[in-house]
C-alpha cells in the first residue's frame, strides 16, 4: 500500500473524515451523530459491495476440476471466503443495531455503567457499546472463564 494511502486510511473510519469536536459541544448532538451515521452507512456498504464481489468471484472461478487437490483447492479458498463473509454479516448486523441507536439518540453511551464512551473510541470502533474500563473488564473475566 503506497504511503499516501496507508496514511489516509490511519486517518480516516470507512473513508470519513474523523469527527472534529468544537468547544463546548454536547456530546452525541446531531451533528455528531450525523458524522457516525455517514461513517456506519459508509462502512455496510463497503461490506456490502464485498458480498456482491464474492458471489461474482465464487460464479466466475466455479470450475469441476478434474484433478482431485486443485478440486480441493478451490473448495478451501471458498470455504474461506464463505467464513469471511459470515463474519462480515454478522458486522452488518452489528452496524443496523448501532443505527437504531443513533436514531433512538442512545448512541455513544456504556451499555454497561452509562458513561460517555468517547470521541475517540467510537472512530476506532463505530459499533463499540461498552466504555474501554468497561470492556478491558470483561476481556479478563472472559479470558479468566475461558482457563
Amino acid at each position: 500500500m503506497p504511503t499516501n494511502e496507508k496514511q489516509k486510511s490511519n486517518d480516516s473510519t470507512a473513508g470519513v473524515e474523523p469527527y472534529v469536536q468544537t468547544k463546548g459541544e454536547e456530546y452525541m448532538g446531531a451533528p455528531m451523530r450525523a458524522h457516525f451515521t455517514k461513517v456506519l452507512n459508509k462502512w455496510k456498504q463497503d461490506l456490502m459491495q464485498e458480498v456482491d464481489r464474492t458471489v461474482d468471484h465464487m460464479k466466475d472461478e466455479a470450475a469441476n476440476f478434474p484433478d482431485p487437490a486443485d478440486r480441493a483447492s478451490q473448495e478451501e479458498e471458498f470455504s474461506l471466503e464463505l467464513r469471511a463473509r459470515d463474519r462480515e454479516r454478522k458486522l452488518i448486523k452489528k452496524i443496523d443495531k448501532t443505527l437504531q441507536l443513533i436514531e433512538d439518540e442512545e448512541y455513544g453511551w456504556c451499555e454497561s455503567c452509562g458513561i460517555e464512551i468517547g470521541i475517540r473510541r467510537l472512530e476506532a470502533r463505530p459499533t463499540a457499546d461498552l466504555c474501554i474500563d468497561c470492556k478491558t473488564l470483561a476481556e479478563i473475566k472472559e479470558k479468566q472463564v475461558g482457563k
